[in-house]
């Protein structure tokens, strides 16, 4: 059973314009990171779909899938603690209250 490439690349490009619309839309640092996981989740559907169709005998896409993923772990890891030393000095996780901490 095959599945046209047209339904992959349709769920792709939902996920990545739900991801650009919540990193626009949202005011929530968590949120805002989950919108960029989105995003960087869309790219994997690509990589994997091209590879796939393109040339099914290779497994660049999939590599690139796999780099995407550990790069993805760590930008989290890093983010969630930029996040969680935000909320020890201003008690908040808001866009607008890291601009506090310019003063």
């Amino acid at each position: 059973m095959n599945i046209p490439v047209e339904y992959f690349l349709v769920l792709s490009t939902l996920l990545f314009f739900i991801g650009v619309f919540g990193f626009v839309v949202r005011k929530n640092l968590i949120g805002i990171l989950m919108s960029v996981e989105l995003i960087l989740n869309a790219v994997n559907i690509n990589f994997v779909v091209f590879n796939r169709f393109l040339f099914p005998e290779h497994l660049e896409g999939l590599i690139y899938g796999l780099f995407v993923i550990a790069i993805a772990a760590a930008e989290t890891a890093v983010a969630i603690a930029i996040i969680i030393n935000v909320y020890r000095s201003v008690k908040n996780i808001e866009v607008n209250s890291i601009k506090e901490l310019k003063n």
